[in-house]
């Protein structure tokens, strides 16, 4: 049930963020991370929401769009994330002043997750009167069960291809993220705003990728097309950051990170959206679900070799590397076979 799963995931962030709100003090540190920890557990509940939301309430010219909004407002937090704390919390006071900026903080995001909380409760329904298209309307008529549908995923040739391609690319994206402050300050000692910047464009670049993504995808109806045109051009635009790193204007450094994260990230949606067509009528929380899954699994071993490889043989070798991992994710992508299920229900309803 969607709002059952919306409600679960917007309480357990509020709760978690009113733990951090009692953190503060030194000695709380436990408090502080058991919070984390309440808030993640909970992010599994709301990653999923994107592509059954717009399943369930968009029909079939806006479905892509709507879930490529809703993977845009994930990033938009991301954003957030990168921009609110260095401005709320300094870096230099001393300990009571720091103290005081994060209590703000914590009341700040506490306070507005409160406010999504009781939005979501009064106000965010499961599903419209009526279903918005044909293909909705014949995936709420089937029985849903779990294990079934699993076992039905697992032995779907393109899902399973799908979900390395996609673990491949989202991982690699996961593993720059991570370490990206490290790389940066390889070639620009001292850059430490320049590097929380261009992480801050890699995520805003995106945003605008996964909306464009979304609405070429509502055109065109052209999934594998789109997906592998986005993946091949996340190898260029790996390529590209690889190669003007050491360039020695940090400038061209932001130029390349916004190609980067314009495709890799703007795939995001795309891939949720190509799983939904090729599983359908499986439930999209259920395919979103696992993809989410199998990118957690690839984005720790990716980010554990990518860092084991930058202390070994350095950044040119280690981005190489991650190159051909795309590279690889590419190659997958273009031997799932083009299987609009969705679609092809849809097709059917109208004739």
């Amino acid at each position: 049930n969607l709002r059952v799963t919306t409600i679960i995931g917007s309480f357990g962030t509020c709760l978690g963020a009113w733990l951090k709100v009692f953190s503060v003090p030194q000695d709380m540190f436990w408090l502080g991370f058991t919070g984390q920890t309440v808030v993640a557990v909970s992010q599994v509940f709301i990653l999923n929401v994107p592509p059954r939301l717009a399943a369930v309430w968009f029909g079939a010219d806006q479905v892509s769009s709507a879930c490529s909004i809703g993977v845009f407002g994930n990033q938009l937090g991301v954003a957030v994330g990168f921009v609110l704390p260095p401005m709320l919390v300094g870096a230099s006071g001393t300990i009571p002043e720091i103290a005081a900026d994060l209590r703000l903080m914590f009341y700040l995001i506490a306070g507005f997750t409160s406010v999504l909380f009781v939005f979501i409760l009064l106000f965010f329904k499961a599903a419209p009167p009526t279903p918005p298209s044909a293909a909705a309307d014949l995936g709420n008529s089937l029985d849903s069960n779990f294990l079934l549908s699993l076992k039905k995923l697992i032995t779907n040739r393109n899902y399973v291809l799908l979900l390395i391609s996609y673990g491949l690319n989202v991982g690699t994206f996961y593993a720059i993220s991570t370490l990206l402050n490290q790389v940066i300050l390889t070639y620009y000692p001292g850059a430490n705003i320049d590097a929380g910047r261009i992480g801050l464009v890699i995520v805003v670049a995106g945003m605008a990728g996964s909306v464009v993504c979304g609405l070429i995808l509502d055109k065109t109806h052209r999934f594998k097309e789109t997906t592998l045109s986005v993946y091949a051009a996340s190898v260029v635009g790996m390529l590209i950051f690889t190669f003007t790193l050491d360039c020695g204007y940090i400038s061209v450094v932001y130029l390349s990170s916004i190609l980067l994260g314009f495709f890799m990230t703007g795939y995001l949606p795309v891939g949720f959206e190509f799983a939904s067509e090729v599983t359908y009528p499986e439930p999209e929380g259920t395919t979103s679900g696992i993809l989410n899954a199998v990118v957690q699994i690839f984005g720790i071993v990716t980010t554990l070799l990518y860092e084991w490889m930058l202390g070994t043989v350095g950044d040119r070798w280690s981005n190489l590397t991650l190159c051909g991992l795309l590279a690889f994710g590419t190659a997958i992508t273009a031997a799932i076979r083009s299987d609009l299920r969705r679609q092809a229900a849809q097709n059917n309803a109208k004739e």
